[in-house]
């Protein structure tokens, strides 16, 4: 794709300033600035900060000798996308081990997959101790609906391993019988703090684990071997940037992540800004000096790896909504499925108290704080939080965030731009499908289901919003994500959720992907729009997306991709034709019907276990 300029001067000797480095042409530049000026070319320093920008004939002029150039063949040229909540090495582990891709089987043929797996990962010769662990579970996929799993189902497989079904969600895990008995689970085995180890009628455990309950089961588990780890996130890296990502926030970090981080940039295999969110547990929360010193440690262990910038902290606030999992916290209870208000609520997992002096105590010593906060509930949480911590340190721009909002009650609608929080969501969601449908809208009610993913209200009220992926608890679908935005239907849903009400326009999509994610993560200085100064972190996609028919964008494909001007994906090489047919795979894999990895299976790497 890159190919040297034709000529035979070089700029900077004609006294035309300084040569490029590189000089996309024949574009249309999607700048991301308000009544920016229409550019066709893109001129790259070799600092790797943008030169210029401009119609062809005035970028020419910084083409020398040995610039690189690009024909971006009328397409468009825009900011890298800025993925503000995802797990990409939760994406690298996931992809060790067999996957059920959220299908929904009755028992046998559940059963029938299981066997298959038994028998490609050692068969007769990994009895009786070998592990086998499965992704993307769906907990809400035994079919006939309303099947609730139990041990006794993976018990009558012929094997004595033992097994474990992670939820495509992260928040549910299903084992078998030989598992609880080597996690030593019983019927008298407490709740963790923030899970549940799920009970029958005759208080017997049934094989399933709710959030940080998992945790019982899970430290037994082996983990994979360095080398293989790291082999696998530096593909899934890859993929990333073959989807056009160039910054990402890996919304669950802890030392094992913050390693892995560093054996990658030291492998020279980490191409994308990353800013690690630091997760802290509902009893750390409860300790703001504690956890603050646990935070500047990790910082001061890490800092000096290369592509990382500190600064984040992750908390959660709730699970998740659908059912059966309703551990989403909702001002309101959940309905039985016929109309009938239940005495569930949901969990909250921190206090609005407890959150606003964590919140304090870490805005004071220049952090951030990222909340999981799904129902409306955790929502306002989250936002008495930040008002607390506002009026206790007086900062007015400390750019603390909540994820998902999935239902926010429209009396907080106002309160995101009053407080100068980033409403962080995963659009890709916004459909109309078995999740937002059958799992929820019984269980809620139309007059909150309406309230689903508000991003167009949000916008209406002063909010910025940011965007995410939250892969692998969805798919990697970037283009798709971007579209479903808009649409509200994106390529897999059943019909449009709310689009007249809530869907953004394709500017918006666009600009809260790229410069809203930039805002959230105190980068735009430095990244989110195409301007002169900032760095070069650029995509040349191979169509116009902010022209082409909106349907047409969930399968745009990214020629190339830069970083600080540095070239991290070639659709033309040979690792960058690998990693564009993985990303075309991810484009076309399935959801949403058979894909758990949505809410119930939305938030599996979010790491409510403690674990990716």
């Amino acid at each position: 794709m890159l190919g040297p300029a034709a000529g035979s001067a070089s700029a900077s000797s004609s006294g035309r300033g300084p040569a490029a480095a590189l000089v996309i042409h024949n574009a249309r530049v999607f700048s991301g600035v308000d009544h920016g000026r229409p550019a066709q070319a893109v001129a790259v320093g070799r600092d790797g900060r943008i030169l210029a920008t401009g119609q062809d004939s005035e970028v020419r002029r910084f083409v020398g000798r040995d610039t690189e150039t690009v024909d971006a063949c009328g397409n468009t040229v825009m900011s890298g996308i800025h993925d503000g909540h995802v797990h990409p090495l939760g994406a690298g582990d996931r992809s060790l081990r067999p996957s059920l891709d959220g299908a929904e089987t009755t028992q046998a043929e559940l059963r029938a997959i299981l066997t298959g797996f038994l028998a490609d990962t050692g068969g007769a010769e990994a009895e009786p101790d070998r592990w086998l662990v499965v992704e993307d579970w769906n907990p809400v996929g035994l079919l006939p609906t309303g099947t609730v799993p139990h041990h006794a189902m993976l018990d009558a497989l012929a094997t004595r391993r033992p097994i474990a079904l992670v939820g495509g969600d992260g928040h549910n895990m299903w084992v078998n019988r030989r598992a609880l008995d080597i996690a030593g689970i019983t019927a008298t085995t407490p709740d963790p703090v923030g899970g549940q180890v799920v009970k029958g009628p005759d208080g017997q455990p049934t094989g399933v684990l709710k959030d940080d309950a998992q945790v019982l089961v899970k430290r037994h588990v082996p983990e994979p071997s360095r080398a293989e780890l790291l082999a696998a996130c530096s593909r899934v890296l890859e993929l990333a940037a073959a989807s056009g990502i160039t910054t990402m926030m890996d919304a669950l970090t802890g030392r094992h992540e913050l390693e892995l981080y560093r054996a990658l940039a030291g492998a020279g295999k980490l191409p994308q800004r990353i800013v690690p969110a630091i997760r802290l547990d509902a009893e750390q929360a409860k300790d703001p000096a504690g956890a603050l010193e646990y935070a500047r440690g990790l910082r001061r262990e890490y800092e000096g790896t290369s592509g990382l910038r500190f600064g984040m902290i992750k908390v959660f606030l709730d699970g998740v909504i659908e059912y059966p999992a309703q551990t989403a916290a909702l001002l309101e209870p959940y309905l039985d499925g016929n109309g009938k208000p239940t005495a569930n609520r949901g969990e909250l997992y921190t206090s609005a108290a407890e959150y606003g002096r964590l919140t304090a105590a870490f805005n004071r010593a220049g952090w951030q704080m990222h909340a999981h906060g799904l129902g409306d509930r955790a929502g306002r949480t989250a936002l008495d939080g930040y008002a607390y911590a506002r009026r206790a340190t007086g900062q007015r721009d400390p750019r603390n965030a909540v994820a998902h909002l999935q239902i926010v009650d429209p009396a907080d609608l106002r309160r995101f731009a009053q407080l100068g929080v980033a409403a962080c969501m995963q659009l890709q969601w916004a459909a109309q499908d078995t999740w937002t449908m059958e799992a929820l809208l019984p269980y809620i009610g139309p007059g909150r289901h309406r309230w689903m993913y508000p991003a167009r209200s949000l916008e209406r009220a002063g909010a910025r919003l940011a965007g995410g992926s939250d892969w692998p608890v969805d798919a990697l679908q970037v283009w798709n994500q971007m579209r479903t935005a808009v649409d509200r239907q994106g390529a897999h849903g059943e019909g449009g959720l709310y689009r007249e009400l809530e869907g953004l326009s394709r500017t918006s999509a666009l600009r809260m992907h790229t410069a809203g994610t930039a805002w959230q993560l105190r980068q735009e200085g430095l990244t989110g729009t195409v301007e002169q100064g900032k760095a070069a972190d650029l995509v040349v996609l191979d169509r116009d997306v902010t022209r082409c028919p909106v349907a047409d964008i969930s399968g745009t494909e990214v020629r190339l991709t830069l970083v600080g001007g540095r070239v991290v994906h070639d659709a033309e090489s040979a690792t960058g034709r690998a990693a564009s047919a993985r990303a075309a795979r991810a484009v076309a894999g399935p959801r949403p019907a058979t894909y758990a990895a949505v809410h119930g299976g939305r938030h599996r790497a979010c790491g409510c276990a403690g674990g990716a």
